[in-house]
């Protein structure tokens, strides 16, 4: 079963909009984006915790859309 991941792509026009891709780890996430994004520079790949969009994040492994308008953010921890 897929999870979603968020991912902070830069290339060199700069960084691009937030990224989505489904995968099942993290590890399969980051082939995915590399094999997307060869010139660019995968900065950090993260599970979205409670990150909710209603746009369209795919479904199946290997899924990967750019949401527009949407600037990356760390995920917020809420353990002090």
């Amino acid at each position: 079963m897929t999870k979603l991941f968020i991912a902070q792509v830069r290339d060199s026009d700069g960084p691009k909009p937030l990224v989505t891709v489904r995968a099942e780890a993290e590890g399969e996430a980051r082939l995915f984006l590399a094999a997307q994004y060869p010139e660019a520079e995968i900065e950090s790949v993260v599970e979205p915790s409670d990150w909710a969009s209603d746009a369209d994040t795919g479904s199946k492994a290997g899924d990967i859309r750019e949401h527009p308008g949407v600037e990356w953010q760390p995920p917020s921890s809420l353990a002090d």
